[in-house]
This record gives structure tokens, sequence and C-alpha cells, in this order.
């Protein structure tokens, strides 16, 4: 465990953050300044005269050299001056820099998107990027990037005068080691899933009524596994959606398809049907013993034969995910997802860097099998860069987690005219997202700067019983911005 002393408690996350970016496999807790002990190894990080000092301890005595940065004009400008001197000392400490700096809290892309909105160049947010927050050449290149890109698409869907409707359909055939995310067994639950689509339908009217006379740019029903609907429950769900909105005037529908094992023939004739254009048939890895070890009861040969049947239907925008730092997967491992992966030709392809959460049963796999390892490096980060771009792609949008292995990042690389639309506004906070479902967030945008949000209830069961309050809070949050 790394204990750290802190002077201003208001600083905790970031302070919190950054030394877990750099020691991953320990507990970090952080409180309040004390004196440090005869046996006290760990961080004393204090505010005097005006300068942030950041200090390391072992065994009482003061272990290296301290750092110092003039403390800031404001809050913002001291936290900055406090996360690079804390940066400085935790390099000296463990001779290793991180590729995104001293950022946490704080997503990339919307940073260069704002310099960019402002008249900036490339050289000078490169500045500024490597200057205030240490960030590495090759992210601030890949940010700019997906900045300029994602800037053209979001121009181009009027997307101020729009809203996107997220559906979430919290069941999975099971739930992986890795997941965190609302989501139940369907298999347990199949029996509330009539129940579960009846209140959806509530609150689809409740947003059909909000957002009158705005146009809808883009529908994504997510989970959860979607595909863990029957036929007859997908189509039920359209009829509501045709009841209440356009759907045909959306630029984009999507459903994560997900799981190759909750995919059928019909299910995805059903999808075709009812207008969706984009799927997701996701691996994660084409490895079938990593599938087994995390709990996604399917084979790569599953994963294959979902990946042309969807293609044999006629659904022709096709994502896929992998995840990096799966635990035992080495560099070999990935390669060959990769090369699997460039034989199917998928339309886009998701990148995730692994991100241990608590609440998922791997974090306690790693903590009782110390032997296997979550691993993820510039090298594997590197291989899936040139796969996609080796496949016609090019990176469109980027966000990062907490804890995620490597301290790398999460990106979505597509072909000309596939980029996934949906993703880039809920990620570049610009339009108002109506999220319907257990465990899901809705956002509104008030004068492009100001974000709202209004969670729901994740436990299904708590969901459905409190369905009337659920509605009456998220009228009340409309109304408070939209005065309906």
């Amino acid at each position: 465990m790394i204990q750290v002393y802190l002077s201003d408690l208001s600083f905790q996350y970031d302070v919190h953050s950054l030394i877990k970016a750099f020691f991953q496999e320990e507990d970090v807790t952080v409180s309040a300044l004390e004196q440090p002990g005869p046996s006290y190894t760990g961080f004393v990080i204090r505010e005097q005269d005006a300068v942030m000092i950041c200090s390391y301890y072992k065994d009482g005595q003061q272990a290296c050299d301290e750092t110092r940065s003039p403390a800031g004009e404001d809050r913002a400008e001291t936290k900055s001056a406090l996360k690079r001197s804390l940066y400085d000392l935790l390099v000296t400490l463990t001779g290793k820099s991180l590729p995104w700096g001293t950022l946490t809290g704080i997503r990339p892309v919307k940073l260069a998107m704002k310099m960019l909105s402002e008249g900036a160049s490339d050289e000078e947010i490169r500045a500024f990027m490597a200057e205030k927050y240490l960030v590495s050449d090759e992210k601030i290149s890949l940010a700019t990037e997906i900045a300029k890109r994602e800037n053209g698409i979001i121009k181009s869907v009027d997307a101020e005068n729009g809203f996107s409707l997220y559906i979430g359909i919290p069941f999975c055939p099971t739930t992986c080691m890795y997941c965190s995310f609302t989501s139940y067994p369907i298999g347990r639950f199949k029996n509330l899933t009539d129940d579960y689509l009846l209140a959806l339908e509530r609150e689809l009217a409740l947003v059909a009524d909000v957002f009158a006379g705005r146009k809808l740019t883009s529908i994504y029903i997510g989970g959860g596994t979607p595909t863990t609907l029957e036929p007859e429950q997908m189509m039920r769900l359209q009829e509501v959606l045709d009841r209440y909105f356009d759907c045909g005037s959306a630029l984009e529908y999507t459903m994560e398809a997900g799981r190759p094992d909750s995919i059928t023939a019909e299910k995805l004739r059903t999808m075709l049907a009812i207008g969706i254009n984009r799927i997701s048939v996701n691996p994660q890895t084409m490895q079938d013993d990593t599938l087994k070890l995390i709990g996604r009861r399917h084979t790569v040969k599953q994963t294959v034969e979902a990946f042309w049947l969807a293609r044999e239907i006629g659904l022709h925008n096709i994502n896929m995910d992998i995840i990096l730092g799966l635990p035992g997967e080495d560099i070999g491992m990935v390669r060959d997802t990769l090369s699997q992966i460039r034989e199917l030709g998928p339309d886009s392809l998701t990148v995730h860097s692994m991100a241990i959460k608590r609440a998922a049963a791997m974090h306690d796999f790693l903590t009782a099998h110390p032997e296997i390892k979550s691993t993820n490096t510039p090298e594997m980060m590197d291989l899936t860069a040139k796969a996609a771009s080796d496949m016609g792609m090019h990176p469109y949008y980027l966000y990062r987690q907490k804890n995620m292995a490597g301290n790398f990042e999460n990106v979505g690389y597509a072909k000309e005219g596939m980029y996934g639309i949906y993703n880039i506004l809920i990620m570049e906070e610009v339009q108002p997202i109506a999220a319907v479902g257990a465990g899901t967030i809705s956002k509104v945008i008030m004068e492009s700067v100001r974000i709202e949000r209004c969670d729901t209830i994740k436990d299904v069961d708590l969901y459905l019983r409190s369905v009337d309050q659920v509605i009456d809070k998220k009228r009340e949050f409309y109304n408070a911005f939209y005065g309906k």
C-alpha cells in the first residue's frame, strides 16, 4: 500500500489518479497531512509560501530530492502546478514516464478541439499540451488528428439542433470477468424482459415529449448485450420507437450485437428489417483460452461465423472490439488476434486498454493470482494502430479511464464514412443524450459549456418497481432546462 499525506484534500482525486498511474498494482490511500512517523513510507504533498512541494519518505527519512512548483493564481493553476511537481518526483522514483503526462480527469481530444475552435495552430496545441500537461509528442499528434476529424463530423450532423437516443438493455449471456457495467445474466432475468420493455416504453414517451421539435441524430441500443432480446422483442421495441420518433431520419442506428453467442440469423434479419445500420460483433480477443478465463462463453470460431453471417444477411457496417491487457495475454497473442481480425475485414475497430475496476471480478482474480498479469505496452498499442491502418481505418474517437493498463487510452478506428457518430457525440458532449433504461445516464448541454447529468437506478428489479419515480425524476430534470 502507498500512503499519501496531502495538505489540501480538494486535490485528492488528482493526486490519487496520478500516483496510481505509476503504481498500478498498489493500493493508494490519500489522507490529510500529518507529520511522517519514524517508519513512514510514502508521499507528503504540501503547499508552503505559494509553492507546491512534493516529497517521498522511506522509513521516516526523505528518500530523494523534493520537487517544487510555484502555485498558480487560481485553483486550476495550483492543481496543475501540484501535478507537475508530483509527476517529476514520480519519474525520478520510477524511472518511467506516462504517455499522457499529468492528464487525469481531462479528455485530451476535447482539449485539442477547444484550442482548434479558438484558432490555435497545431504547433500551439503541441506546445501547450507538452508544457502544461507533459504529454508525449505521439499522443499530442493522436489527439489533434482525432479532434480535427471529429470536428468535421460534428459540423456535418448539426449536433446543436438535434439529440441522440440511448436505450440500455442490461442483460448478457454471462457477466465477463472484467465487466463493471450494468449487466445481469439473461438466464436469471428472462422473465423480466417483457416488463422491462414496458418500462422503456414509458420512458420513451417522456423523451418524445421533451425533445419534440428536435431532430433525432442517432440511436444507440447498448447494454449489456441487446441481442439477448428475442426477435419479437426487438420488433416490439421498434414499434414503440416508430410510434414516438422519426427513426428514418436518424443518421445512424446502432445495436451492440456484442457477444457472438447471442447472435442468430433470425436476430440479424430482424435488425436489418427494423432499420439498424451499424452493429458490433465483439470478440475482445481471438484467443480461446483467454475467452474461457474471462467468462465469455463463446469461441473464436463462433465469432468468425457470426461476423460472416451478418455480412451475408446484408449488414455492411460492422464494428469489432478488442481489449489490450486481458489477463495472461502477451504481444504475440495480440498480434495473432489482430491478424485474424484483419482477415475478417470489419468496418471499424475499437481498441480498449483494460481498466481494472474494483467492482469487476477481475480485480479479485488478479489479486488472488499475482503470477497472472494484465499487461499493455506501447508496442501493443502500436500494433493495433498499424493493423487498423492496414485495414484502411483512421482514428476517430478516443477516451481514457482510471486504472487503465499502461496508462494508455481507448481508441476507435474506422474506414472513411463508417465513423460511429454516436460515439463522437457522447464523448465530446455537444448535444443532449436522452438515455432510457436501468443504469443509464442522460445528459443535457446548455450554452455549449454547461453539462448536467441524470442517472437511473442500476438494479433491474428496483428499476421496474420504481419506474414511476424514475420518470418523475427525469421529468423534473428535463423541465429545469427545457421547461417541459
